[in-house]
């Protein structure tokens, strides 16, 4: 399945283990496209082509989402809930929900998929919440505004970005402390790992840059930054990121400027830059890489790219304000 962007890099590096490890997605839910609508209060399911199959109502606000580990649930952090809820593929309905902190942003899994943790931006904290017991188990003071979540294939670290600070936290969650604080870009918001495991690029909504972070010695080694023609740096505010099934090409929503940049991971540079719709963060891959999928939160739509070609095929209505979006295989 291809996961949110701003989350561990998990599926990949999953990859490069025996197939036996890989998540299965059910029957049910195989090829088809999860937008979470921030205005709505819903979840719209769409196919890889873009038609839309149905609307799941939800708690209030919905943002991030991910599945769990079979693939029969989705998990959806709601904002203005102040929750997760906990939606039943299968059947299509929210069936149960997490009590989370105030105004919750972001969030990544366990490896063992039990604990969630969540940026929690009111507190300023990273939570961490059992979710089977549906109980808060520690939490974790953060700069103000914390929003991205990474957490390790191993388990033993987090990453978390905050907006305020201009920092990246690395959290060991074993002593439940910051070991160390990683100064990027101004309003740092999303994460994805490199394929190896090497690098850390974080998105810089503020100085229109992508920050790539060494993971052995936790300094940022360069800047990506981005210039769109006719456009202010202002104007161009990354946010969502979603790496490529093959690991050759990161791609960042360039928000406010409209835009979506493709760039090459082994040389860092820019290799094209695709018109899209308003506002564009929220990024997802069909499995084989040949479509990504972005929502416009502005305009209130999703496009599709042919990845191929480099262009935008389809622009289709994807409820109020759309923020994550989530393919399954």
């Amino acid at each position: 399945m291809a996961l949110r962007a701003t989350r561990s890099l998990r599926p990949f590096l999953a990859a490069l283990c025996a197939a036996s490890t890989a998540i299965a997605v059910p029957a049910w839910a195989q090829g088809k496209v999860y937008v979470s609508s921030e205005k709505d209060n819903r979840l719209y399911v769409f196919n890889t082509t873009g038609d839309r199959l149905a609307a799941i109502d939800v708690c209030k606000r919905p943002r991030d989402m991910s599945f769990n580990a079979d693939g029969s649930q989705i998990y959806v952090i709601c904002g203005d809930s102040n929750a997760m809820g906990v939606v039943d593929v299968a059947g299509g309905k929210l069936v149960g929900t997490v009590p989370l902190g105030e105004s919750p942003e972001m969030f990544d899994l366990s490896p063992d998929g039990k604990t969630a943790y969540v940026s929690v931006e009111d507190d300023s904290v990273l939570g961490a919440y059992d979710i089977v017991a549906k109980k808060p188990l520690f939490e974790v003071k953060t700069g103000g505004e914390p929003e991205g979540v990474l957490v390790t294939p191993d388990g033993k670290t987090a990453y978390v970005t905050s907006e305020v600070a201009n920092v990246v936290h690395v959290i060991d969650l074993a002593t439940k402390k910051v070991s160390k604080n990683i100064k990027v870009g101004k309003r740092p918001r999303r994460f994805v790992m490199s394929p190896d495991g090497s690098e850390l690029w974080v998105t810089n909504e503020l100085d229109s840059t992508v920050s790539v972070v060494d993971t052995k010695t936790h300094t940022e080694k360069q800047k990506i930054k981005f210039a769109v023609k006719g456009m202010r740096d202002a104007d161009i505010t990354p946010v969502g990121m979603a790496i490529s099934p093959d690991g050759n090409s990161m791609w960042v929503g360039l928000g406010r400027a409209n835009h979506v940049a493709e760039v090459d991971v082994a040389t860092k540079t820019v290799k094209n830059q695709i018109l899209v719709g308003k506002r564009a963060w929220g990024l997802g891959f069909t499995p084989d890489g040949k479509t990504l999928f972005v929502a416009n939160g502005l305009s209130d739509d999703m496009t599709l790219i042919d990845t191929a070609s480099g262009k935008s095929v389809k622009t289709v209505p994807a409820g109020r304000v759309p923020h994550t979006i989530l393919v399954s295989k």
